[in-house]
């Protein structure tokens, strides 16, 4: 499992302006069932995504096709975890990394 971390790099404004197909590309890996949760940090300076994938390179082919990334708004830092400790929910995503 991954934790995608996006900082902003440019003003709110440009974001939303940009929000469109940014949004059509975390829909995209919602539907191939890489992305399981996603939003905005609080303060609004970026957001965050969880991921399952394979491994760290796959994480980053993905990224690089979101167009936050490809318009170089945004710095990516990937968190790679093992969920050691979980509730019973969180359990349909064994297996699936």
């Amino acid at each position: 499992m991954f934790i995608i971390e996006l900082t902003y790099k440019v003003p709110a404004a440009e974001i939303d302006a940009a929000l469109a197909p940014h949004m059509a590309f975390l829909d995209k890996y919602y539907q191939s069932g890489n992305f399981i949760a996603s939003g905005r940090k609080e303060p609004r300076d970026g957001g965050i995504i969880m991921a399952l994938a394979p491994t760290r390179k796959d994480i980053e082919a993905i990224i690089a096709q979101d167009p936050f990334y490809q318009n170089k708004m945004a710095d990516y830092r990937i968190i790679e975890f093992k969920a050691t400790k979980k509730t019973k929910a969180f359990s349909i995503f064994e297996g699936d990394e």
